[in-house]
């Protein structure tokens, strides 16, 4: 990472990665996943970071929003996927529902 000197103190502090957590977390919302969770860990490391004062705060809009994106994408998901689990299963006790009518009947 680069260094950028603080206009208060003069000391260095490492660049923000604002931008880049935010086209993360963008892509997570139409490509992939794993975009949002790479988003959502970056920008918690970076918002510690910035609270701690050894990054440039400058970036902290965008990476919350990068973070939020993650977020949502990630949740989006896993919701996605746990309906799909429960439409897979209402499936299969259907059909073996119906399987068991049948034999029934026949």
């Amino acid at each position: 990472m680069s260094q950028v000197p603080t206009a208060s103190t003069g000391t260095y502090m490492q660049s923000d990665r604002g931008g880049l957590i935010l086209t993360f977390g963008i892509l997570s919302l139409f490509i992939c996943m794993i975009f949002g969770v790479v988003a959502w860990v970056m920008a918690n490391n970076d918002l510690r970071a910035m609270d701690a004062g050894r990054m440039d705060p400058a970036g902290r809009g965008l990476t919350q929003a990068g973070k939020a994106c993650g977020m949502v994408s990630v949740i989006l998901a896993l919701l996605g996927c746990v309906g799909g689990l429960v439409l897979l299963l209402l499936w299969l006790l259907l059909g073996v529902g119906l399987f068991a009518v049948g034999a029934a009947a026949g």
